[in-house]
Parts: C-alpha cells; sequence; structure tokens
C-alpha cells in the first residue's frame, strides 16, 4: 500500500469528492488531518495573475505563446516556465493553467495569439520546454484545451467533428508528447468532439490520455465546462471547476450512493489529486525544489527580442544610434502598445515599456505622431495632466498608474466577494488645452460619472440579463463629450455598483481623449513628420476587440485606417520600418512599399526595450514564424469558424497550416532574417538524425535555426508535399563554421492507420532556413 493508498482509506466519501470540486472560483479545499493544504490554481500562459488582483503585488508579463513559439526555443521556453514557476510560489499558488497547445488551425481563431503554432511538433517541443520549467519549481501546469478548441464561436456547446487521422497526427500530438514527457496536468476544452463533450469524454480523457499515454496527472475541467454529474465522473474528468455552478459536490457523492458511480471511480481521481498534492508541496512535509531566483525583467526583454521576426530588410536595419538622426514614431500603438491579448490570458503587469519609450532611450531626437488610431475605445486616462487614480472599495483604497481597474476571483486587499458593493475611481484633471473633451466609461456594469458639476452618465452598459462570461468577454463603452477651459482642475468620478455576490470579477475603465485633429488631420500630421525624418518607425497592430478570448476575427485586415497610413508615410518617407503589433497573422498590403517590416506579436512587459534593442543592433531579430503569414485571406486553407446546427467539420483533415497551403504566402513558415548570412554547406542523414554544416558568411555574429523537412514522394497514402520533422538553434561568430545534428523521431516517418504505421520508401530530408528556403537535400531509405 502507498502513502496515497493509506492516506485513502481515511477519507469518507464526502471528503473525497470535495477534493474533486471546487470550493470557490481558484481552489480546492484543505483537510488538515491527513496533511492536505488547499491546492491553489491561476490562469498563466504568459504571467500569473494569482487568485485575484492586488495592487502591491503585479505579475510580470511575458510575450504571448505565439511568440514564444517564434522562438524555435525549447530552452528558452524552459526558462519562460521557470520564471513563471517562481511567479506561482511567490503568489501561493500550486498549478499554473497552460499552456495552450491548440493549434493554429485557422488564422481566424480569436485565440490564435495563446496557441503556439499550426505544427504539432513545434507545438509539442516549445510545450514540453514551458511545462519542465514549470514543474522544475514545483508547480504544476494543466496543459489545454483538450481537444479541438481551435476557435472560439460556439465553443461552449459546439461539437467539433475531427477524423481520426487528423486527431492523432494533428491535434493530439501536443497533448500526447507532454503527457509523456511527465506532464501532471490536462485541461479538458469547453466544446464536444465527435459527439461528446470533452468534460465527460471517456474515449479521450480515459481510454487515450491515461491508458494508452500511461498519463497519471490530473485532469480539470475548465471554468464550468463540467455539466452533468455522472457523465463528467465516468468521463474521466478529476476536477470540476469553479464551485459556482458545479455538478459535483454533493451530487456526485449521492450518485456514489445510489451505484450511479463506482467508489472505485472517486478513489482513482483522489489518487490523482494527492500525487497532484505531494508533487507541488501541498501533502504533508512533502517539500518543493530549492531553485535560483531568476531576473523576471530579463527573461522577458530576451523572449520578445528572440521572438522579433524580421521579414524584410531593405538594408535599413539595424540603425546606428550614434549617428545624428532624426527619428519618427508613429503610430496610437507605439505610445499605448499591446503587450498582451484579451481575456483569462490578461495580467497586470509593474510596467509596460513601449515602443515609444523604448526608442526614445535609444535615440536622442525622436518626435511622435499618432497618425491613425484603430482602438474602438478611448484608452485610459494617463498621463501628467491627472492628478492621481484613487480606488476606494469601502473598506480598502489604493492608487493606480493609470485610469482602470479589472480583477477576475478575488477582489483586491483581501476583501471577500460580499464585503464590496461599490467601486469608486477618483482624480483631478487639469486641462491643458481648452475645448471639447471625450470622456468615456467602459467595461461591464452599473456606472456614475461625474466630471466637476455634472452627472455625465447612470445606468448599466449592458442589458438586463447580460450572462457572466459576455461581460467578461464582451465590454463596452459609452462616450461623453464636454467643453474644459484649460488650466482649471476638475474633479471626476467613476463609480461602478456591485449587485451582491458578484464582485468576483470587475471591470472598470475611464477613458479620455483630449480635442485634437480629425482622422484626415491626424494622418497628414504623421505624413508630414515622417517626410522631415531621416527615419520613420511605424507601429500598427490589433485591438482586444479584434483579438481575444471568447470571440473570432471575422477579418485579417488591420483595424481602422492604419493600412492607409502606412502607404502614404512610405510614399513620404522611402526610410519606412513598419513594427506589426499583433499576436497573429494580419495582412499587409504595404509589405512591398516599405523598407523593413518587424512582426513583434504581443511583446509583454519589456515591449519597448527589446524593439530599441533590435533596432539598434544590439541584438539580433531572433524569431522565425510559426505560423504561416497569407498575402490575402481566401488564399489561407482554413477559414471555417461558423458551426452549423451546433456541429462544426474538420473537413480538410491533415492539411492545415502549411501542410495545406497550395498559393504563395507572404510569408512561409520557419521564415525571417538576421543580421548576418549562413551558407549551408553538408548535410548527411539516417533513419535517426540529420547531421548538417553551416558557415556563418555575414558580418556580425547571428544564431540560425535549422530546420529539417521530410518528403515522400511516391506514398501509397495521402500526404503534405514536405512537413517538419525536426529542428535546432545554432550560434556562430563571423566566418564560423558549426555542425548541428537534429534528431528523427520516428513519429516523422508514420501515419494513423488504426494505429501508428511507419512506411517505409524513399525520403527527401531537406535542411531549410524556412519552408519554402531549402538549403541542402539528401535522399534516405525509410
Amino acid at each position: 500500500m502507498t502513502d496515497i493508498d493509506h492516506l485513502l482509506d481515511h477519507l469518507s466519501l464526502d471528503e473525497k469528492v470535495s477534493l474533486l470540486t471546487g470550493q470557490d472560483f481558484w481552489s480546492l479545499p484543505a483537510i488538515p488531518r491527513i496533511g492536505l493544504r488547499s491546492l491553489v490554481m491561476s490562469d498563466g500562459p504568459v504571467g500569473v495573475r494569482g487568485t485575484g488582483w492586488a495592487p502591491d503585488d503585479p505579475s510580470i508579463a511575458l510575450p504571448s505563446p505565439t511568440a514564444l513559439a517564434a522562438t524555435w526555443d525549447p530552452e528558452l521556453a524552459a526558462e519562460a516556465g521557470r520564471l513563471l514557476g517562481q511567479e506561482a510560489r511567490r503568489k501561493g499558488v500550486h498549478v499554473v493553467l497552460g499552456p495552450t497547445v491548440n493549434l493554429h488551425r485557422t488564422p481566424l481563431n480569436g485565440r490564435h495569439f495563446e496557441c503556439y503554432s499550426e505544427d504539432p511538433l513545434l507545438t509539442g517541443e516549445i510545450a514540453v520546454g514551458f511545462v519542465r520549467g514549470v514543474q522544475e519549481h514545483g508547480v504544476g501546469t494543466t496543459v489545454k484545451h483538450l481537444v479541438g478548441n481551435d476557435f472560439e464561436t460556439e465553443r461552449m456547446t459546439v461539437d467539433v467533428r475531427i477524423p481520426e487521422r487528423a486527431l492523432r497526427e494533428l491535434y493530439l500530438a501536443p497533448f500526447e508528447r507532454v503527457a509523456q514527457a511527465g506532464g501532471w496536468g490536462v485541461m479538458s476544452a469547453y466544446n464536444g468532439v465527435n459527439g461528446a463533450s470533452m468534460a465527460q469524454n471517456g474515449r479521450f480523457q480515459e481510454e487515450i490520455l491515461k491508458d494508452e499515454w500511461g498519463f497519471d496527472g490530473v485532469v480539470v475541467s475548465d471554468w464550468r465546462a463540467a455539466r452533468d454529474t455522472v457523465g463528467a465522473a465516468l468521463g474521466g474528468l478529476d476536477i470540476a471547476m469553479p464551485a459556482m455552478d458545479n455538478p459535483w459536490g454533493p451530487k456526485l457523492a449521492e450518485a456514489v450512493r445510489s451505484g450511479s458511480v463506482p467508489i472505485e471511480v472517486i478513489d482513482d481521481k483522489v489518487r490523482r489529486v494527492l500525487r497532484l498534492a505531494r508533487r507541488v508541496g501541498a501533502l504533508g512535509d512533502s517539500p518543493r525544489p530549492s531553485v535560483t531566483e531568476i531576473d523576471g525583467d530579463a527573461v522577458a526583454h530576451r523572449v520578445a527580442s528572440r521572438s522579433f521576426v524580421l521579414t524584410r530588410n531593405e538594408q535599413l536595419l539595424p540603425l546606428n544610434p550614434g549617428i545624428s538622426q532624426k527619428i519618427a514614431v508613429i503610430g496610437a500603438l507605439a505610445q499605448d502598445a499591446r503587450v498582451l491579448g484579451g481575456g483569462s490570458a490578461q495580467v497586470a503587469p509593474p510596467h509596460v515599456i513601449s515602443p515609444l519609450d523604448g526608442i526614445r532611450t535609444a535615440f536622442p531626437q525622436v518626435e511622435y505622431a499618432i497618425g491613425a488610431d484603430p482602438r474602438p475605445f478611448l484608452p485610459a486616462a494617463q498621463g501628467p495632466d491627472w492628478s492621481g487614480f484613487h480606488i476606494d472599495l469601502g473598506t480598502y483604497r489604493f492608487e493606480v498608474p493609470t485610469a482602470g481597474v479589472r480583477w477576475l476571483g478575488d477582489p483586491p486587499g483581501g476583501l471577500a466577494v460580499n464585503d464590496v458593493t461599490f467601486l469608486e475611481l477618483s482624480t483631478t484633471y487639469t486641462p491643458a488645452e481648452a475645448g471639447e473633451h471625450t470622456f468615456a466609461i467602459s467595461g461591464f456594469g452599473a456606472f456614475e460619472l461625474t466630471v466637476g458639476d455634472q452627472k455625465l452618465y447612470q445606468g448599466s452598459l449592458h442589458p438586463p440579463g447580460t450572462g457572466r462570461a459576455d461581460l467578461l468577454l464582451h465590454p463596452r463603452e459609452q462616450r461623453f463629450t464636454i467643453t474644459l477651459p484649460a488650466g482649471e482642475p476638475i474633479p471626476v468620478t467613476l463609480r461602478q455598483t456591485f449587485e451582491p455576490g458578484t464582485a468576483h470579477s470587475a471591470g472598470t475603465t475611464l477613458g479620455h481623449r483630449p480635442p485634437g485633429p480629425d482622422e484626415e488631420g491626424m494622418i497628414a500630421e504623421a505624413v508630414a513628420l515622417a517626410a522631415g525624418s531621416d527615419v520613420a518607425v511605424v507601429v500598427v497592430g490589433t485591438t482586444e476587440q479584434v483579438e481575444s478570448e471568447g470571440f473570432d476575427r471575422t477579418s485579417l485586415a488591420l483595424p481602422g485606417r492604419q493600412d492607409e497610413l502606412v502607404s502614404r508615410v512610405a510614399a513620404a518617407n522611402p526610410r519606412t520600418v513598419v513594427v506589426v503589433n499583433a499576436g497573429s497573422p494580419v495582412l499587409l498590403p504595404w509589405a512591398d512599399q516599405v523598407a523593413a517590416v518587424l512582426l513583434t506579436w504581443f511583446p509583454g512587459q519589456e515591449a519597448g526595450a527589446a524593439l530599441a534593442a533590435v533596432l539598434t543592433g544590439a541584438e539580433e531579430p531572433g524569431g522565425r514564424l510559426p505560423t504561416t503569414w497569407p498575402r490575402r485571406e481566401e488564399d489561407c486553407p482554413v477559414l471555417d469558424v461558423t458551426p452549423r446546427d451546433g456541429s462544426l467539420s474538420y473537413g480538410e483533415g491533415i492539411f492545415i497550416g502549411y501542410r495545406g497551403w497550395t498559393k504563395e504566402p507572404l510569408y512561409a513558415f520557419g521564415s525571417g532574417l538576421g543580421y548576418t548570412n549562413w551558407t549551408y554547406t553538408d548535410i548527411s542523414a539516417s533513419v535517426t538524425e540529420a547531421v548538417v554544416t553551416l558557415t556563418n558568411t555575414g558580418e556580425r555574429p547571428g544564431r540560425e535555426i535549422v530546420q529539417i523537412y521530410l518528403s515522400a514522394e511516391e506514398s501509397l497514402v495521402e500526404r503534405p508535399t514536405r512537413w517538419l520533422a525536426g529542428f535546432a538553434a545554432v550560434e556562430a561568430a563571423p566566418g564560423e563554421t558549426v555542425t548541428v545534428r537534429i534528431p528523427l523521431p520516428e513519429r516523422a516517418f508514420q501515419v494513423w492507420d488504426d494505429g501508428w504505421r511507419t512506411l517505409t520508401g524513399r525520403y527527401t530530408v531537406i535542411a531549410a532556413h524556412a519552408l519554402d528556403d531549402p538549403r541542402r537535400t539528401v535522399e534516405i531509405d525509410r
């Protein structure tokens, strides 16, 4: 009998069931008499938020997961994981809810930024590195969302119809890789797959995950995904979260007593929970490992700069900061950088270095113009014209740097949900300019806005009966104009009220826009600035209303007049660099008109510092594309994210991403430029590895991602033209030659045919700089 079995014998049925049922929004209950402490979970793809939001305890914000995959660096992913493990321990969190390994089936997926890649091998390797890093700190992970949550439309109820071969070769592959590498947790998806809801899908959660793959960890539901007491219990789910609307607890205990659920099923789940508790140091005197403290800002910076993908460079970058030159920085997102995606991935970082701030630090002569503003909501008020933003929750008061407050879970200050009935934001504004000022309220809930002695608004932003999920994921805005004189301080108060027991989530923003030119005037100002500058840096991107959890994109075009802005600036100044601040592919119709294009994803809190380092050449843009970027939206192999009659069929089978492209994209999978050149001089291969020799033929030290693809011209089974089989990074000084050995896994030669089947025959092994840039090939027989 194991120690866990001994503990199990000392638990009553009600206690056992309690360990499988969320006791609140983020945790499982403690049972002190067996030495079990409460297991605490937290969202964590880019930062560990904790169980609530504390203004004195911010969370480091790493670049988006797609950015992490763009590094093609599993060891850097492990370093990012170690940082989040450290953050979790600091915040008292035992389990980080991530990483997300759903694939980039289509760029229209609203949550595309939170996933790694369109390729299962790259996804799996980055995920394994991340999970290893987190778990080295004695903190659990839940790789998510098992499986088929590759779009957001009707995600709570849709039945996703996925062919078996596509399931095994693509969608399940990253989960399998993490499970077999020792991951401690999996999160099941909201959606159903092939007729059964994933929260009670025994074929995937029991037969495949636990029995076939040998997974000994826990399966936790996505929040409120478990809806059927017996179905979820018999379908392989181990933990149902959160307490709200939970089908387990007393209902599950009664199902056991009535014989609907065998006690052996419950005991297996409890063993898994206790095993997890022991692994994360929450059971008895089981210790957490001792670890070396990590510099979070440095890791965030390193991930950002190594993720930036330089897709075009007409001999402009890097810029020399030592020579006298005027830099025009243009774009609303240059000043108000979008550093992370919307939804559950959001955290409040200790600081954000905007592109404008980073460039001003690196170059002595910088001027700024908005140019075009794609934000549908006014940004949170901030800056020297405001006296500070004071928040009052009744018994707890604090200040915030900008006029926005958001939390999910426990309210700030350790307050209980029932203790919070209102939130009041107060400040004093001294206008620098006289004229018509625009104020805005955005978020969800009932509000009252007073500016001076005028009450501008009182009411709710959403209609009665709007569900909590819609409130969280679809905030609304109301705008109001008021004429103010310059130089006279005016008090501003925004008050939000909560219904009893609803303050477990809040979203409140006071927006403001001073008098200024209209849209055409802003673009004209930017063009004039660019024309009188030596270099123009234009920052464009998406908004939270375009890329976020909870909905899919309707277009790949940049919002607002950003495309027009870039074209007009480039016409005025041929030395134009465009920085694309988007978590997933967007259309770039002006790409061939500008001197340089740098894709920076959602780059995390160190965005501007990393950008400046890359622009000046202090660091090389190290990223390679983890997903294909289209020239035209209609060229994408998969665009369908709209269920019909409650289901969506993956009729494309295995042909997603580069596997399914038949047109030439704008930027191919794996592509990306550095600041040096590489010559591939030799390749040899066997069925187990490829050996590649290459030389840095440029004038700077550099880093190259050597990508190995396989192709099989003659095959009895339909296969892609080529597919990724392995990759590795090399670094070399100018003139230096290096050799790298890259393992070729047996799975690269296999297809799913009622089981894994190795296809024999002749294969071409391709060493490439990118999918569309092969450098050396060799044939082998398998």
